[in-house]
């Protein structure tokens, strides 16, 4: 029989230990993150659901705060470190968004942590099995709370985040949508495209045309596929992650009720309120997956777009708007041409800008202008860069 090693027991214990401490660290200071956050939050449901959170970590901390105590440890001191210092600097300077982005990746590396450690030796007792559970769910809804509180970065153009911003009326306008930003596309592309070739080559009316033509083309084609893609993919999508979700609810549904439940208490509902709705979504399978894709991932059931309507709206619209800015080359050349082709241009860009005001809010003057302004940069940017290489050939 192999002799035990005294020293083993001590050595998992310090190990324990360590593990319990970097679990309280962890908390205590996503806890501070979260009350800095929600002091410098001026939006009033946004702090309320940032003081949630602050207090869940807060219980969290006291959790392993008395573990570690069990365990004949006493939790350090923590100091106002450089390194905290430095992160609180760089949360107010990214601005608040960036900074709940970054909580978010927090909350999902501690989810990561709690579910790896619960697998491990540090589960051996039941009770910090039962704790890390419970924990790992709840960074799981902190994080979905907290990607549902910033929209994501990046529109493809200013167009979209023009269009985020101005509150499309539901999805029954998705087709219009894609019409007008490929009308908008095809204007603005070609428009450049004719400015900088006009520029270039000192206003040819033969290379113009030709360069036009060939713009025209190609931002239909790949405008046309873009939107097919895209609407294919959302579909797609929502069905793999319905999926995906209504196998975690068939796995482990004690585990998706007590996140759902969590949602609710993000909310605003006490626990006991939280748990009763939740219990009584369970009762709904279909509904209660609908439920939770709905609060993770912010999927909700709709009619999706026809990717091939999505397609043809996107690909003639953007056929129209890239026809315009050539059509004074089949009639003449010269400056003239490009003189026509700028009026007409800014035109119907702020035409297209007066179209977009009337599934919007805001004022059709307004829309247009700034869809001109727009034009008016293009233009001037690319048949000066024309010039630059025109001149340099």
């Amino acid at each position: 029989m192999k002799a035990t090693n005294p020293s083993d027991g001590s050595k998992d214990r310090q190990e324990t230990i360590e593990v319990v401490e970097r679990n309280w660290r962890a908390e205590v200071e996503t806890a501070r993150a979260y009350r800095d956050l929600a002091a410098r939050e001026k939006d009033e449901k946004r702090k309320g659901i940032l003081i949630r959170m602050a207090e869940a970590e807060e219980r969290h901390a006291q959790r392993w705060e008395q573990k570690l105590r069990d365990l004949g440890g006493e939790p350090p001191v923590l100091e106002n470190t450089l390194r905290r210092r430095l992160s609180s600097w760089w949360n107010r300077m990214a601005g608040a968004d960036i900074a709940i982005r970054r909580m978010e990746a927090a909350e999902e590396r501690h989810e990561a942590e709690f579910r790896d450690q619960r697998d491990r030796a540090l589960a051996g007792e039941e009770d910090v099995r039962d704790f890390l559970r419970e924990s790992a769910v709840e960074e799981k809804a902190h994080a979905r709370a907290l990607s549902a509180m910033v929209s994501p970065p990046g529109p493809r153009t200013a167009l979209d985040a023009i269009l985020k911003r101005e509150r499309w009326h539901g999805r029954g306008g998705s087709w219009v949508a894609d019409a007008i930003y490929g009308a908008n596309d095809g204007l603005g592309a070609v428009f450049g495209i004719v400015s900088g070739v006009a520029g270039a080559t000192n206003n040819q009316q033969h290379y113009v045309l030709i360069s036009g033509l060939a713009g025209m083309l190609a931002s239909t084609l790949s405008m046309g596929a873009g939107a097919y893609l895209a609407a294919k993919s959302e579909a797609e999508v929502y069905e793999a992650e319905i999926s995906r979700e209504r196998a975690e609810v068939e796995e482990n549904p004690e585990e998706e009720i007590e996140e759902m439940a969590l949602f609710y208490q993000l909310q605003g509902f006490s626990v006991e309120e939280s748990q009763r709705m939740a219990e009584r979504l369970a009762e709904q399978p279909e509904q209660f997956v609908q439920a939770m894709a709905q609060s993770e991932l912010g999927l909700s059931e709709h009619r999706f777009p026809n990717p091939w309507t999505s397609a043809f709206s996107a690909g003639i619209s953007t056929a129209i708007g890239a026809f315009v800015p050539i059509i004074p080359f089949f009639f003449m050349g010269g400056l003239r041409a490009v003189i026509v082709s700028f009026g007409i241009s800014l035109v119907a860009h702020f035409a297209v800008g007066a179209v977009k005001s009337l599934i919007t809010i805001r004022s059709w003057w307004a829309s247009g202008l700034e869809m001109t302004w727009i034009g008016v940069i293009v233009a001037v940017v690319t048949y000066g860069l024309g010039l630059v290489f025109g001149a340099a050939a």
